[in-house]
């Protein structure tokens, strides 16, 4: 990294760090009043992110830290969050689990594009929120973008709404796991097949368990690995003139950090990981999510949210709601099993 680019990211990435301790520092009032945590320090980062910008804005000169702190601190946690998840967890999940969220973001993509369409929503903007809801978030909607020839419009409102939806979720959902009679596991296999992005996964198990954690980002990863089928197909199918001459690289189908997350899985597996530096892996990672917790909140702005259009923000509460009910249904095969 060249000095010119620290510099640009190093105001966007304090504030995000500022935040992280900001929330750390509420959890320990939290504990020193209650007795115990309330709120994980995950979720308040986020809500003082999303506070900060729909208040006060995002100067220009913290952007460049704050993607960076969203995008790429995030896939470094990733990866070292891969450390604490063993082999024998994918074999208890058994090929059943790959079946069953194959056929979870099929569907989804077919409920979430319908509904947008009954709703009157253009075809490219349908499309963004279904990839969006479906896969992985705003991830998922800048793969499908120029392959589909969206408009920026359509990317800058399905992106603001998936981001949205998905902070309410991660707000949410924890508080639900006691009114209903699932284990960690359910639970986190449950998030991982309905939440929307990676970190959005992990906030919302974290709070559960660290079996939740794993399980769930374990799911999340899989749905995440459908964007590269999917993104082929919308080439073939929708692409067109859109991406006439380009090439689709692999990097954009099959993320950096997903290969990262199962070699540190697999070395952790081979017991070439000691235990003390698992330990510091976990942590590690723990405190680097909360960082781009931060900068994801710090990417929201609830006032344009609103002001995007009400069409939008409706199509996206009944796809999430169709995914939610995927989601269960899911869940039940493997009760059955």
């Amino acid at each position: 990294m060249s000095v010119r680019s620290a510099l640009e990211i190093g105001p966007g990435l304090v504030l995000a760090v500022g935040i992280t301790f900001a929330a750390q520092g509420l959890v320990a009032v939290e504990k020193a009043v209650l007795g115990h945590e309330l709120v994980d320090a995950l979720v308040i980062a986020i809500i003082l992110g999303t506070l900060l910008h729909t208040c006060f804005g995002l100067a220009p000169f913290l952007k460049a830290g704050v993607d960076f702190s969203a995008k790429f601190v995030l896939e470094i946690a990733i990866v070292l969050l891969g450390a604490s998840v063993s082999l024998s967890t994918i074999a208890d999940a058994g090929s059943l689990m790959i079946g069953v969220v194959a056929c979870t973001v099929i569907l989804s993509l077919i409920a979430s594009y319908s509904l947008c369409r009954l709703l009157g929503l253009p075809d490219q903007l349908a499309t963004l929120v279904a990839c969006g809801t479906s896969i992985c978030g705003n991830s998922a909607i800048v793969a499908a973008a120029p392959v589909i020839g969206a408009k920026s419009d359509d990317v800058a409102a399905s992106i603001a709404f998936t981001a949205a939806l998905g902070v309410v979720v991660v707000l949410l959902l924890p508080s639900l796991f006691p009114v209903f009679p699932v284990s960690e596991w359910q639970y986190g296999v449950f998030a991982g097949m309905t939440v929307y992005a990676v970190p959005q996964v992990l906030a919302a198990t974290a709070p559960v368990g660290a079996a939740s954690v794993q399980i769930g980002t374990l799911v999340k990863l899989m749905r995440v690995l459908m964007l590269g089928p999917v993104v082929l197909l919308l080439r073939l199918f929708k692409g067109g003139a859109a991406m006439q001459g380009e090439r689709l690289s692999l990097a954009r189908l099959v993320p950096w950090f997903i290969i990262g997350f199962f070699l540190t899985m697999g070395l952790r597996s081979l017991a070439i990981i000691p235990d003390t530096a698992v330990d510091v892996a976990k942590g590690s990672s723990a405190i680097l999510t909360t960082v781009s917790m931060a900068a994801l909140g710090l990417s929201v702005n609830m006032r344009t949210v609103f002001a995007s259009g009400g069409r939008v923000l409706v199509a996206g509460i009944l796809s999430l709601a169709a995914l939610g009910a995927l989601g269960v249904a899911g869940l039940m095969m493997f009760h059955a099993q």
